[in-house]
């Protein structure tokens, strides 16, 4: 099954719907109770009229998913970094933005520090 451009693996429905970017379990579960599907059924056993509601749902009750979701992320991000607030300052550095400490943490946001080491004296 595909929804918004996502192949949706026969997991349960529950988790099936997670695989959609911007759609977490509580989502998830929502969709599930509001159009009164089984959450624990296999994606697969889905008719195209409940794929059609979920589709419906999403776009109606106006959830961002997927590309339309990424595309504000980077927006807000670029316009943090555009009006110089501290969080883009932090984003355009590359360092944690959201409090984190960095003196012996935060390996992977700072990225591989290189060390400069001194060649061979010429004689």
């Amino acid at each position: 099954m595909r929804l918004f451009g996502i192949k949706i693996p026969n997991k349960n429905l529950i988790i099936g719907l997670t695989y959609i970017y911007g759609i977490g379990i509580k989502t998830s579960e929502k969709i599930c109770s509001d159009l009164s599907l089984d959450c624990l059924m296999k994606v697969d056993d889905l008719v195209p009229e409940d794929i059609n509601r979920i589709r419906e749902y999403i776009e109606g009750n106006s959830i961002l998913v997927e590309g339309d979701l990424r595309k504000e992320v980077s927006l807000n991000i670029k316009r943090k970094k555009d009006l110089r607030i501290y969080a883009g300052l932090r984003h355009s550095r590359g360092l944690p933005v959201r409090g984190q400490r960095t003196n012996t943490n935060a390996r992977t946001r700072k990225g591989r520090v290189r060390i400069a080491i001194a060649g061979k004296k010429k004689v």
